[in-house]
Parts: structure tokens; sequence; C-alpha cells
């Protein structure tokens, strides 16, 4: 009984003190996964040991990724996974090839590793980012529907993918001699799961969540989500392949019912709790004791690591034919190590791959490129500014920022710049053409422009915020602009731009948060528009109406809380 009193209190204390710590980062202006990490730097065995079983918190913290990864996969779908595909498939064939290539050999040549065999493990350990960190980072920025955020989750996807392979696979570098053998028994076991679970998310779970929703129990419908996402990870576990594997997997099956965003609703409080105590245990891996002792071969791996696969990610990203910007963003959101190398580096410690030093000090490596990763991405612009001040690079940077592709006719004029094809784009474009309005669209998606063709709707493909692409708009001839970005970055950026070029033209811009609003209306926007906020009012119009409310009040309720940019609602 003791003993469950204290796993208890161990679990309160790590909760605390993830609370406590997320909350002085975001007092900060930090993402709260920092002090997640630092909360369990100071708790932990290398901190003020106030946990007694950290053991037990890592389990649950597997719990917390896989909740993350099955949230992941309900959000993503599969109709995102193939209009991406192309990316996620060869892009991390390219990224993880090369980066296994390069590492075994720069580790064979400087004697990190005494074989082959040994060079491929530190490749695979390396050639993995963390999803955990970059979706948290993306979800604080609202950028998960920006073009680098879709990159970014459609090559971290594939990679946790790869992991599961991975992992079956890590028995053949141990046993030479039977390489082929296991490697086939590896690729088999993957294939028949991906086989099984795309037959059960077809045939099996839509009349089981059919069945389930019909009793109009939320207990019993969240009772079988859990059990779904933690069944299936349990199952992949089993067969040899990672947990997260099994969870993402799960939420893809769930993401093709007509249940899934109340599945997502249920599951997303649940995630953020268990997904606390993982960042929390990943900082309680970190020995401060062990980074003094080899802070000069760790700042070096650091350095190597995230210079390096940046380096090898950009090009990747330019072959496929985006921009340098989105290249950038994409290379320095990923240039870490990702969380599931620690499964990885467990797995090579127990088979003999690497010696206990190298475990600790890929350990204290992967931590802190963790860390670093928020920095990274913020740094990004600054990156892009300085790059831009180097006389040779700024030619060629130009050069890369024209427009790909552009349907713009010559006699252009009097048009609505439409910024963004996405959802709220698409449906701003319908209202446009069906009140007669000459459009122009600024998209840097090829499966949008592929739309526009279709429709002929006049269209430039490239990043909206950049000099090129203004250049082309026909500006100062536009009656008015409409921002629709999905990436709060490019919104003020594109702002400020658009009204340096031409200072009087009404532009319209959608804000991602609260902040934002008063921020984009000094810039100048003519007005912003908060869509939660929109939809909230929209509900509450129709909500005063059934309750006989007269139409003149409502719509003067609501153009006093437009007036005064929401400030009466904010909360």
């Amino acid at each position: 009984m003791a003993a469950e009193h204290q796993f208890v209190l161990d679990l309160a204390v790590a909760l605390g003190a993830s609370a406590l710590s997320g909350y002085v980062a975001s007092r900060l202006r930090q993402p709260a996964l920092l002090g997640y990490l630092a909360a369990g730097l100071l708790i932990g065995p290398s901190g003020f040991r106030l946990l007694n079983d950290v053991q037990q918190i890592e389990e649950l913290a597997e719990i917390g990724v896989a909740f993350l990864l099955f949230a992941l996969g309900v959000e993503f779908s599969l109709a995102e996974l193939r209009r991406v595909q192309k990316i996620a498939i060869q892009g991390s064939l390219w990224q993880m090839g090369l980066t296994i290539l390069l590492v075994s050999g720069v580790s064979i040549f400087a004697g990190w590793a005494t074989s082959p065999l040994q060079g491929i493990f530190l490749g695979f350990v390396l050639s993995l980012s963390s999803t955990a960190v970059v979706l948290k980072i993306l979800t604080e920025r609202g950028e998960t529907g920006a073009l680098h955020g879709q990159l970014m989750l459609a090559l971290l996807i594939a990679q946790d993918l790869a992991l599961g392979l991975m992992l079956a696979f890590l028995p053949a570098l141990d046993q030479p001699e039977r390489f082929w053998f296991v490697l086939f028994a590896a690729v088999l076991k993957f294939t028949l799961f991906l086989g099984g679970a795309i037959a059960v998310g077809r045939w099996l779970i839509p009349s089981l969540m059919r069945t389930v929703a019909a009793t109009e129990s939320q207990e019993l419908f969240l009772l079988t989500i859990i059990a779904l996402c933690l069944g299936i990870a349990w199952i992949t576990s089993s067969l040899g392949l990672s947990i997260e594997l099994g969870a993402f997997v799960a939420g893809l099956m769930v993401a093709e019912v007509d249940y899934s965003e109340q599945a997502l609703g249920r599951v997303l409080p649940l995630r953020d709790t268990f997904a606390c105590l993982f960042f929390a245990s990943v900082g309680m891996l970190i020995d401060p004791q062990v980074l003094l002792n080899n802070w000069v071969i760790i700042l070096e791996l650091v350095t190597i690591v995230m210079v390096g696969k940046a380096l090898i990610i950009l090009p990747i990203i330019l072959r496929f034919g985006y921009s340098f910007k989105t290249a950038l963003l994409v290379s320095v959101g990923l240039n870490q190590i990702g969380e599931f190398s620690f499964v990885l580096s467990l797995q090579g410690l127990e088979l003999g791959l690497i010696s206990e030093q190298q475990y600790l000090l890929l350990l204290g490596t992967t931590a802190i490129t963790l860390v670093l990763t928020p920095a990274w991405l913020n740094s990004a612009p600054w990156l892009m500014r300085s790059l831009h001040k180097i006389p040779l690079l700024d030619h060629w940077l130009s050069q890369m920022a024209e427009p790909q592709s552009l349907s713009v006719p010559e006699t252009l004029a009097d048009h609505v710049i439409v910024a963004g094809y996405g959802r709220v784009g698409r449906v701003l474009v319908n209202i446009l053409l069906n009140r007669g309005y000459a459009v122009l669209v600024i998209e840097n998606s090829e499966a949008a422009i592929q739309q526009l063709r279709h429709r002929q709707i006049p269209y430039i493909y490239g990043d909206a915020d950049a000099e090129q692409v203004l250049e082309k708009t026909h500006l100062s001839k536009a009656k008015a602009m409409a921002i629709a970005l999905p990436d709060p970055t490019s919104t003020r950026l594109l702002l400020q731009r658009a009204l340096a070029r031409s200072p009087h033209l009404d532009i319209i811009a959608r804000s991602h948060t609260d902040r934002e609003i008063d921020l984009l209306t000094q810039i100048g926007a003519r007005e912003v528009v908060q869509p939660e906020f929109e939809a909230a009012m929209e509900l509450g119009a129709h909500l005063l109406r059934s309750l006989g409310e007269d139409a003149i009040g409502i719509q003067q309720v609501l153009n006093n809380i437009r007036s005064d940019r929401y400030q009466s609602v904010r909360s």
C-alpha cells in the first residue's frame, strides 16, 4: 500500500513541477516544453531527487507519446498523407539514407564506430527527428497548416513509420551472419501489420465507432478510443515494432470515420497531460555531470548534428521545387535528434552496438538538440535576413524567390488579391467570384495550384511575402487584398511589404491569436478577422434569434464587437 501511495506522490510531483516550470516558460515567452524538460532535470536523479520511481514515470510518458501520435494520426488523415506523399516517401528516403550514409562514414573515419554495422546504427539514431517537439512547437505557433508545417509533419510521419522497421532491423546489426534473414523477417512483419491495419480500418473500425456512438455515452466512447489506441500500440510492440507506430496507425484509422473530430476532442486532454510527462522524463535522463565532463565533445556533436542535418535537408526540399524560405524553415525545424532515438539508443546499448559512454553522450546530445529546436525555428527570419546581406547569396536567393509559375493576365486590374488558397482562402475566392469580382490568388502549394489551373483562376505560385512575388500581382491596380495564410509570420511580413508598395490598399487579414489582432491592426490592416471569434459570434447571433431578439439589435451587437476589435469578448 505504501508503494502505491509513493507512486501517487511521484506522479503529483512530476505533474506539479511540469505545471510550474511550464508556467515560468510561458511567462518568459518560451515554449512550455522547455519548462517540462527543466522540471524533469530538477526533480530527477541528477537534480533534487524528488522522485523514487523514475521508471514508472517513464512508462506513463510512453503512453503520452502514444496519445500524441494517435492525435496526430487523427488530425493528419490518409487524405492529407496522399497530398504530400511524394515528399513524405521520396524526401524521407533521401534524408534518412543520406544521413545514415554520412554518419556511417564520419563515425568510422573519426573512430566513433569500430565497424560499418555500428556506423549504420549511429546513422539510424541521428536520422530521426522529434515528432513530439516539432508538433508541439508548430501547434503553439499556429503553423501546423502552413506549407513548411505540413512538410515537416510529412517527413516526421515517414520517419515514425521507418522507426518500426529500424527496431525490427536492429538484431540484424548484432547478427551479421543472419543479416538478410532478419532483414526479410522485419520487412515481412512490417508489411503484414500495415496490411492488417488497413483492412481493420476499412471494415471493422467504422462499424465499431457507429455502434458505440449510438449509445450516446461519452464515457463509453472515450474508453473505446483509449482501448483502440493502446490496444493497437500493444500489438505493434508485441510484433517487435514500436508502440508509437501502432498509436499513429490507430489514429489514421479513426481519421477516416465520421466521429474523428469527437474522438480527437476526447483524447486531447489526455494527450497533453501524458505528453508533459514525456518531456519531463527526457529531462530526467539528462546528467549534468556527464555534460560538464564531456562538454567539448557534446558541443561538437550538437554542432555537427544540427548544422549537418540542416544542410542535408535543405537541398532535398529545394529539389522538390519548394522555395528557399520553406526549405530553410523545414531544415532548421528538423535538425534535432528525435525522442525515439532514446528507444533506439537503449536497444543498441542492450545489443552491444554502443558502449555505455556513447549511450550517455547520445542522451546528452539529443536532449540539447531538443532544447535548442525552438531557438533554431525562431532564428529562421534572422538567418534569412543575414543571408540576404551577402551580395552573391542575395542575388541567388532573389532568383530563388521568383514565382515558380504564374497565370496573370497582363490587363488584370481592379482585382482582389487573395493570399492563401486553403480552407479559408477557397471560400473567400468562391464568394468573390460569385459576386463577379476579378481575383488573383497567391499560393505555394502545388496541390492548390492544380485546382486553380483547373478552375482557370489567375494565380501566382510562390511565397506571398516575397518581394519578387508581390511585383507580379499588379498591386497598384488592385482594389483590395485578403490575407488568409496559415502562417502568422508570413501574414505579418506580407502585410508590411504590401503596404510599403501600396500604402492606401484596403487589406483584410486573418489573425491566428488574440495578440495578433492588435499587432496586425498597428501594422496597417484595415480589418483583422479572428476565425474563432467570428464562429462564436455567429453561434451567438443564431442563439439570440431563437430567444426572440430582433435582427437589427443582433446586427448592432455584432457590429459593436467588431468595431472594437473583439475587445469586449476577449477573455
